[in-house]
């Protein structure tokens, strides 16, 4: 019987290689890490379901105020001027356009304004706020105009006192007229209106609108009186008009065209002295109000064309003498916006509960705790990896040209070990099934004598044609054959006279078999050349790159003659990377090369036992008889 490792055993050691081996080629970092300049993040999630959004809602893009407080926010390890506030996606690679409304370190508190992409209703979507950076890399890179959409004209946060409104998009439509600004608004600061005072927005390209427009106007309100048709918004042109108001405290919107003056149906009255948004949306066909994200009204007309100034607060044409009892709105107002389409309730639905503070808001966006670089964030094998790189910032043109040959050394090595594991696996797998074939046959060989190839390839009808598939991986398979084929020969050459095998035809069929060993053996050994030639090449390839790197680390010391550290530790630094390169090479291969050598000689044991095995069973099966007549006859 032939004794061979169990195929639990076997198994074992190859996985504790392969474990090993991917320890030393693989090295990952357990959480990522946008940039390690950065020490401190935080999860931003947003869930919409409290919102109330449903679950048929499209994904959207939407941008989204984040309120940060002493609460949710260690001021002191921000800049002073938030220059190292970054907002990353899910995939802690994509930076996310933002614009800061407000950040201040004394009072502790921050307005930021972060563009979001597809946010789906019913799963929370996440996002990350990177700060702490006292480098100089950390620039403000806040950008309002990537912060919207094309499709948003105006935005005004009303954060500018003494100066007109200014315009958060790209398309600078800022007011022509100052207003009053106060702070504690709903978000920050916001205009203040007395029902006299107005603000006047320009006529530009971008605010133009033609007959049937599609656009969106939304807005923080919160009166301070209920008056009768009192005018938020209203632009005039000829005998076209728009008007948006509260009629003793009702929400409408009101068109005048060639139709006459249409105004939308009532509803429920806002309380005074109460922050409610407020949402105008023109499809083309009709224009909807919707009053913190749930629908109001509803009025079936399209918008006039209209291409003038505008005003806030007030109605009239803009420059014009107030009239006595012209209507207006007392009150404030926050957060205007202006765009050119149809947004969909639910951005409303969201901004509303978002933007308005409060427990509800802090159920939908939630800001998770920091979380330092090395300690949940940057794994040290992240820092070590940053730092190669950094180093290979000074490696030379012949210290790259050695690293380049050093991985085309290792993408060789590398190939060659696992093609070679899988042709072991393969033919330890057909070795197994062919000694328990093996195992019933040597009990009988008088299949071997008979002259009937299909019978000696089936082991005398124990493998079926598949079985004989796997069985021809298998080397000892390969000798059976060998040894079979030579008895066969020898069969057919005595023919009727065959009565046994000579002590010279055994020495024969042993020299075949022990031939036949030998190409097995070279087969096993195939490719393995590469493995030796990562191993005792790489570390020269490495050893070559750096002494290269060190000579003209030193030659231009001398030439420029400055003999500092920060000089001369970039270069040395560099230079060692390619000896670095050499061992990665070398290292793994030499464990690979060592784990295979070991199961060649395994296989190699097996085929010389069952050579023995196997001349011994022929020889105990064929007697001598024929030998011996020859012997009595040269008497």
């Amino acid at each position: 019987m032939l004794i061979t490792p169990t195929p639990a055993k076997v198994g074992f050691r190859k996985l504790l290689f392969l474990g090993l081996l991917a320890l030393l080629s693989i090295s990952t970092s357990a959480h990522a890490w946008w940039n390690p300049e950065w020490t401190i993040r935080k999860k931003i999630t947003v869930d919409t379901a409290p919102a109330g959004l449903n679950a048929g809602d499209a994904p959207m893009t939407t941008v989204v105020l984040i309120r940060l407080h002493e609460g949710n926010f260690q001021f002191a390890n921000a800049r002073e001027d938030a220059s190292d506030l970054r907002f990353v996606a899910a995939d802690d690679k994509t930076p996310l356009p933002f614009h800061i409304e407000k950040f201040d370190g004394l009072l502790n508190e921050a307005y930021v304004w972060v563009k979001v992409p597809d946010l789906k209703a019913g799963a929370p979507g996440t996002f990350w706020l990177y700060y702490g950076n006292a480098g100089q890399n950390a620039l403000r890179v806040e950008d309002p105009k990537a912060t919207y959409d094309a499709d948003t004209v105006l935005v005004y946060h009303f954060a500018e006192k003494g100066a007109p409104p200014k315009d958060s998009t790209g398309n600078a439509n800022n007011a022509e007229t100052p207003g009053v600004v106060v702070d504690g608004s709903q978000i920050s600061s916001g205009l203040r209106l007395s029902g006299k005072n107005s603000v006047t927005i320009p006529k530009t390209a971008t605010l133009a609108w033609s007959d049937g427009q599609v656009l969106t106007w939304s807005a923080w309100i919160k009166p301070s009186a209920l008056t009768a048709n009192a005018v938020l918004y209203s632009r005039h042109e000829d005998a076209n008009a728009f008007i948006i108001g509260l009629n003793n405290g009702i929400p409408y919107v009101e068109v005048t065209g060639a139709g006459g003056t249409l105004r939308s149906a009532d509803g429920q009255p806002v309380a005074v002295n109460a922050w409610r948004h407020l949402a105008v949306v023109s499809s083309g066909t009709d224009i909807k109000v919707y009053l913190d994200g749930e629908s109001y009204a509803i009025l079936a007309a399209k918008v006039p064309p209209l291409n003038t100034q505008a005003l806030l607060g007030h109605d009239g044409q803009p420059g014009a003498a107030d009239a006595e009892g012209e209507p207006g709105y007392a009150g404030d107002l926050d957060e205007l916006q202006i765009s050119k389409t149809a947004r969909p309730q639910a951005v409303f639905k969201l901004s509303s509960v978002i933007q308005g503070g409060g427990e509800k808001a802090a159920k939908v966006l939630t800001v998770g705790p920091d979380e330092a670089s090395g300690k949940g964030g940057e794994s040290e094998i992240t820092k070590q990896f940053s730092l190669i790189l950094d180093i290979s910032k000074s490696l030379t043109f012949d210290g790259w040209v050695v690293i380049g040959l050093c991985f085309i050394l290792a993408l060789i090595a590398g190939i060659v070990a696992v093609l070679k594991l899988l042709y072991l696996g393969q033919i330890g797998r057909a070795t197994k099934v062919f000694l328990q074939q093996w195992d019933d046959l040597s009990s009988n060989l008088h299949v071997l004598d008979h002259g009937n190839e299909d019978s000696i390839n089936s082991m005398g009808g124990r493998a079926s044609p598949k079985m004989q598939k796997v069985l021809r991986q298998s080397p000892l398979y390969h000798l059976y054959q060998i040894g079979s084929s030579e008895i066969q020969d020898r069969v057919a050459a005595a023919q009727d006279d065959f009565s046994g095998l000579s002590g010279r035809s055994m020495q024969a069929i042993r020299a075949t078999l022990d031939g036949g060993m030998v190409r097995e053996t070279q087969k096993l050994n195939r490719s393995l050349v590469f493995l030796t030639i990562g191993i005792a090449g790489g570390p020269y390839l490495g050893l070559l790159g750096t002494v290269i790197g060190v000579m003209i680390t030193f030659a231009v010391i001398a030439k420029s003659g400055q003999v500092e550290v920060n000089s001369i530790a970039p270069g040395i630094a560099g230079a060692l990377l390619a000896t670095v390169a050499g061992l990665a090479v070398a290292i793994p291969s030499l464990f690979a090369y060592s784990y295979i050598s070991t199961q060649i000689k395994d296989a190699i044991s097996e085929m010389d036992i069952f050579i023995n095995e196997f001349v011994a069973k022929v020889a105990e099966f064929y007697s001598e008889a024929q030998s011996e007549e020859e012997a009595v006859g040269g008497h």
